[in-house]
């Protein structure tokens, strides 16, 4: 299992600069980090610790994914959505979200993903370190294969970092499936995200 033994940025590091894709790291704010570190009670050995102490945030494949850390830039920290959805560590700029969830009674807590475009959590069945490594290795271009559209490199870096893309008709709409197709708007993140999770109530009411 990765990130329970030796250095954990040493294996972040490592697998940032074998990325195929950019990553950006936004610099670590300490008081941030170390009050997020005694909440979650994780250490620097682990990949989350690591990420928490030594970055703001990471920036992945054109600022596409945003991983949490210790905040920084417009960018929270980790502990921003800590309750109800799990613990959030990242955003995709859809207003997609991963988040450390518990699992069944008695397993480890694994990463689950809430889409745009069907509004309901995932689980993927990794540990933090095993979806970040996947990440990391290339992960997103087949994760995001249906959900982007030609040009939007340079569409997304031209966002704030607390700003997300909203779409109309949103991605979970039969209209909306074509992101080349549809009207696309800057719109702060924590917007769009409340935005996604109320058409999902909608859909299913008891959630």
């Amino acid at each position: 299992m990765r990130g329970v033994t030796g250095s954990g940025w040493l294996e972040v590091g490592a697998a940032i600069a074998a990325a195929p894709y950019p990553v950006q790291t936004i610099p670590p704010d300490p008081r941030r980090a170390e009050m997020c570190l005694a909440t979650l009670g994780v250490t620097t050995r682990s990949w989350l610790g690591a990420v928490i102490a030594n970055t703001g945030g990471l920036l992945v494949d054109y600022r596409w994914l945003r991983v949490l850390g210790s905040g920084g830039d417009g960018l929270p920290d980790v502990l921003v959505e800590a309750g109800r959805h799990g613990l959030v560590v990242g955003y995709d700029v859809l207003g997609g979200q991963f988040a450390w969830l518990p699992a069944e009674p008695g397993k480890q807590p694994t990463i689950h993903y809430f889409g745009p475009d069907d509004l309901n959590w995932l689980d993927l069945e990794q540990g933090y370190a095993d979806w970040l490594y996947a990440v990391l290795s290339g992960s997103l271009t087949g994760f995001y294969n249906y959900l982007r559209w030609p040009g939007w490199e340079s569409e997304v870096l031209r966002l704030r970092l607390d700003q997300g893309i909203h779409t109309s008709p949103p991605p979970s709409s039969r209209e909306g499936r074509d992101l080349s197709a549809v009207s696309r708007t800057p719109i702060p993140m924590a917007e769009l995200v409340s935005l996604h999770h109320e058409m999902a109530r909608q859909k299913s009411p008891r959630q």
